[in-house]
């Protein structure tokens, strides 16, 4: 199955795992992502926070090379990306005017053709179908993840239909299940990581993150497992900080779902790059035989 493919700017920069990940373990579930030509950045938190105008138009353009490339879905797997994109979709569908406004400027139109889907949406599908525990050779047996979902995964500020629980979302959990991981149940999986604040707010950032931390800790969790890269990119490297702050005396490694849908199929450390975290990857997964 060819689709289309949204990596931002993140999956080519501090996230280029994830992408390596997304492309070899969705190949090997039979997706075959089309990056689609010349993408731009969606804006993110910088265009959303200064010029309503430009957190519209950026990712539209994304929209409209998307609607041009002939296929009928494209996959995001950052959370905030996914995010803003679907946000610009629902901003054109309902505002005419400011679509008529932005295609005027592009070569490629916004035709609204193409749907959306996060990773979860990818993923949870295929393990309904079974076609994850079909794959998933090696059981993640011992594995006890905290699936930490972020704040911008289920929460938009628009009516935008998901098919998960807002607040206690199941989809990595039901991810993990066919992994053969057993994910905790805890309190934290939607909250704030403090996202960009952990650069020019960082007291702020590390407390929401000792929170976390805490929190997984106290109900038994061995690790986390993300889709979004800024929530493993700060989990991953401020946990250290957080704990030495507010007396936490271990740090847990920071998985992405695809680096667990990996290990299950039997993918190597050095193709998963699991050597390229902060926290130490690969102790756990070899203490547990899963490596």
């Amino acid at each position: 199955m060819e689709i289309a493919y949204y990596p931002g700017c993140s999956l080519h920069a501090s996230s280029a795992l994830y992408d390596a990940q997304c492309r070899d373990v969705l190949s090997r579930l039979g997706a075959d992502l089309r990056e689609i030509k010349d993408w731009n950045c969606c804006g993110a938190t910088s265009a959303a926070k200064t010029n309503d105008f430009l957190a519209v138009a950026m990712p539209a353009r994304n929209l409209g090379i998307a609607d041009a490339s002939g296929y009928a879905e494209m996959v995001i797997p950052c959370a905030s990306c996914y995010s803003r994109t679907v946000l610009a979709q629902k901003a054109l569908e309902s505002d005419p005017d400011l679509r008529e406004k932005i295609n005027a400027e592009l070569s490629e139109k916004i035709q609204g053709k193409i749907k959306l889907l996060s990773i979860l949406d990818l993923l949870v599908d295929k393990a309904k179908s079974g076609e994850i525990g079909a794959k998933a050779t090696k059981k993640l047996e011992g594995l006890r993840p905290a699936c930490y979902y972020g704040c911008l995964q289920t929460r938009y500020p628009a009516d935008i239909q998901i098919t998960d629980n807002v607040e206690n979302p199941q989809g990595m959990e039901m991810v993990c299940e066919a992994l053969g991981a057993q994910a905790i149940d805890w309190s934290y999986k939607t909250d704030c990581c403090g996202a960009s604040a952990s650069v020019n707010d960082s007291d702020v950032a590390i407390r929401l993150m000792s929170n976390i931390q805490k929190d997984a800790l106290a109900r038994g969790a061995n690790c986390f497992v993300t889709t979004c890269p800024m929530c493993q990119m700060n989990m991953d490297a401020y946990q250290g900080k957080a704990g030495a702050k507010y007396a936490i005396g271990e740090s847990l490694p920071v998985y992405f779902i695809t680096e667990l849908i990996g290990v299950s199929m039997g993918i190597g450390t050095v193709e998963l790059q699991l050597d390229r975290h902060f926290i130490e990857a690969t102790e756990l997964l070899r203490g547990l035989k899963l490596l």
